[in-house]
C-alpha cells in the first residue's frame, strides 16, 4: 500500500438545514485545494492526488514535512493548499499543481508556499482504517508535530452549526461532517461523510450551449457593453427546462462554431457557484433556473 496509488474514502454532499449538533459527529473545516495522500517511510516522503498521480516533485515543502511525522511509517490523508490570512486559495495551490519547470517550482514556493492540512491516518506501521475515526483523529494528533508545512485541521465534536456559520463569516468553502464511529473505506463515498458549503448566487446571462453534454456558457456584460463568459455549467437542469430553452434558442442563434451554438445575449438566468477565480471565473457551478425579470449584474 504504501508509494501506490490509493483511493481515498470520498464524501456525499449534505444539505445546510439539516447539520446535525450531535456527539455522534464531528465537523472539520473544510479546505479548498486538492487532495492530497502523503506516504511516508523514514526520510522518504512522496505526495500522490486522489486521482493516483504523484505529485512530489511539484512541492519542494514536502522534504520538511517529513520531519514533521514522527512515525516512521505513515500514510496520512491531507488537503494541499496555499493560505491567505489564514483563507485557503484554490487558485494558488491550483498553480502550484500545473508547473513542471524546477526553477519555477522553486519560486513558487517562496510566492504561492503549499501547506498540507491533515484530518485522518490510515496506516503506520499498522492499519487504522477499521478502527473509528475518533481515535483515528487521536492517532494523527500523536504522530504530527505541526509546522508551517504541515497542520492538523480543527476538529469539533458536534455543534456543527455554529462552525458552519464561522466558517461562512470568515470566507471559507464550509465544513465537513462526519460521524466519529465511522472506518475509513478506499474508493468508496460514504453517507457516514458529508460536505457542507457556502455557495453563492449570480444573475447571468446564456451565451451559448453545447450539447453532448448539454452546457450552458454563460457570461456577464462588461462597462463597455460586451459580454464575457464567466462558466460553463452542467448540472442542475430540469428535462423540460432544456427542454424549452432549445425551443427559444433556436430562434435567436448567431453562430456555429465546432460544438458550440453561440446566441444572441437575451436569455438571463440564475446560477449557484462556490466562489469567484482571480480571473473572474465562476468554480462548481450549477443552474438555479432562468430569470426573465433581472438583467445581470455588470462587472466592476
Amino acid at each position: 500500500m504504501l508509494f501506490t496509488p490509493v483511493k481515498p474514502m470520498l464524501l456525499h454532499m449534505g444539505n445546510n438545514n439539516e447539520i446535525v449538533d450531535s456527539d455522534e459527529w464531528i465537523y472539520d473545516i473544510k479546505w479548498d485545494g486538492w487532495r492530497i495522500l502523503l506516504h511516508k517511510d523514514k526520510d522518504r516522503i512522496e505526495a500522490f492526488t486522489r486521482h493516483g498521480n504523484n505529485v512530489t516533485a511539484k512541492f519542494p515543502e514536502l522534504q520538511i514535512i517529513a520531519k514533521s511525522i514522527k512515525a516512521d511509517k505513515a500514510i496520512i490523508d491531507c488537503e494541499g493548499v496555499v493560505l491567505r490570512n489564514g483563507v485557503s486559495v484554490f487558485d494558488d495551490f491550483n498553480y502550484r499543481g500545473r508547473l513542471s519547470n524546477k526553477h519555477k517550482i522553486n519560486q513558487a514556493a517562496i510566492t504561492h508556499p503549499a501547506t498540507f492540512i491533515a484530518f485522518d491516518v490510515l496506516t503506520t506501521d499498522k492499519s487504522f482504517m477499521n478502527k473509528p475515526l475518533i481515535e483515528r483523529k487521536d492517532i494523527l494528533n500523536s504522530i504530527i508535530e505541526p509546522s508551517n508545512e504541515l497542520l492538523i485541521t480543527p476538529s469539533v465534536v458536534g455543534n456543527g452549526s455554529n462552525v458552519f456559520n464561522i466558517t461562512k463569516d470568515k470566507g471559507m468553502e464550509g465544513v465537513v461532517g462526519k460521524r466519529t464511529n465511522s472506518t475509513y473505506k478506499t474508493n468508496h463515498r460514504s453517507h457516514d461523510w458529508l460536505k457542507f458549503k457556502h455557495f453563492k448566487y449570480m444573475d447571468v446571462v446564456i451565451l451559448g450551449y453545447k450539447e453532448n453534454p448539454f452546457t450552458m456558457i454563460v457570461g456577464i456584460k462588461l462597462s463597455n457593453g460586451k459580454y464575457r463568459p464567466v462558466a460553463s455549467v452542467e448540472f442542475g437542469f430540469k428535462h423540460e427546462e432544456k427542454a424549452a430553452f432549445r425551443e427559444i434558442a433556436k430562434q435567436i442563434v448567431t453562430n456555429v462554431e465546432r460544438d458550440v451554438t453561440w446566441l444572441e445575449p437575451m436569455i438571463h438566468c440564475k446560477v449557484q457557484y462556490l466562489e469567484k477565480t482571480a480571473s473572474g471565473s465562476l468554480r462548481i457551478v450549477s443552474f438555479k433556473g432562468f430569470n426573465f425579470d433581472k438583467v445581470p449584474v455588470e462587472s466592476i
